[in-house]
């Protein structure tokens, strides 16, 4: 049982806390602890002591979420830790994230309460324990239900792709030069042997087939890679930080993030990240 919960725990799991996902993540939980709370009203309520009406009252609490999650957005992450994101970190950040809003819904307290006690440790913990089981209820049912819908969709998709990408056309042997950001060490670079490259900064990691697979670290973005390479169909961008040659795909596999892609030549495991899964998909199918 333990071990099953802890390999469950270490699954892949999408990071919401930035851009779009953010926003519609937080639109979620706001309209939740706004109907929740105001519909069920899952706690005792004193109205006597109200200072306004239950509905404000509903809508206040709500927005305190809301607050501490966009409080959390404003730290930068690094994107190693987004890839890397699972079960057992989402549901840590979950739970510091109940208790920083429990404390919160504390704070504001007097705005909303006639109660002279209002700055007691009776009423903290009743705040912060409130929090956790509205929250905990929410979490138990949405992350695991989440999880298993977005966990069978990649892999689905992945198992259809495992067939589709045997008919990969292998691209022509071909090579370019890559004018740097500097004018010393250019790379010629022969397509075919690429593998895949990894950003680094203002600096890109290329993986090639030599021999086992060999390493080299160049002075130019990403982005002006993929410009560079753009003229070539099976080069592709499977995540932020990527570019993979889909002639060298040995397989993939999904997962709660998006795709897993295991290479040929190398035992490094290239993320597709769900925002490219479409256009992924589109290029396998139309090679």
């Amino acid at each position: 049982m333990k071990n099953n919960i802890l390999n469950f725990l270490s699954q892949p799991y999408p990071f919401y806390y930035k851009g779009k996902s953010l926003w519609l993540t937080t639109g979620i939980l706001f309209a939740m602890t706004l109907l929740f709370g105001y519909l069920f009203e899952p706690f005792n309520v004193y109205r006597p002591e109200h200072k306004m009406a239950f509905f404000w009252i509903s809508f206040i609490h709500s927005c305190t979420p809301v607050v501490v999650i966009i409080l959390f957005s404003l730290f930068k992450t690094n994107p190693k830790i987004e890839e890397n994101w699972n079960l057992s970190k989402e549901t840590l950040l979950i739970a510091v994230f109940l208790l920083l809003t429990g404390i919160f819904q504390f704070i504001i307290r007097d705005i909303i309460y006639n109660n002279p006690n209002n700055w007691s440790w009776a009423y903290l913990y009743e705040e912060v324990r409130n929090t956790f089981l509205v929250g905990m209820l929410f979490a138990s049912i949405l992350v695991p239900l989440n999880f298993k819908r977005l966990n069978t969709n990649h892999v689905n998709k992945a198992n259809v792709l495992n067939y589709s990408q045997s008919l990969v056309k292998p691209i022509i042997d071909s090579s370019i030069i890559i004018e740097q950001q500097v004018i010393i060490d250019g790379l010629n670079l022969e397509v075919h042997n690429l593998l895949f490259a990894k950003s680094d900064g203002n600096y890109v990691e290329l993986y090639l087939k030599q021999g086992r697979s060999k390493k080299e670290l160049k002075r130019i973005t990403l982005k002006q890679l993929e410009l560079v390479l753009k003229p070539y169909s099976n080069i592709i961008k499977t995540h932020r930080s990527y570019l993979v040659n889909l002639n060298h795909i040995k397989n993939i596999k999904g997962n709660a993030q998006g795709y897993k892609i295991d290479l040929y030549h190398n035992d490094y495991k290239i993320p597709v990240s769900r925002n490219m899964i479409n256009s992924f998909d589109d290029k396998i199918s139309s090679i």
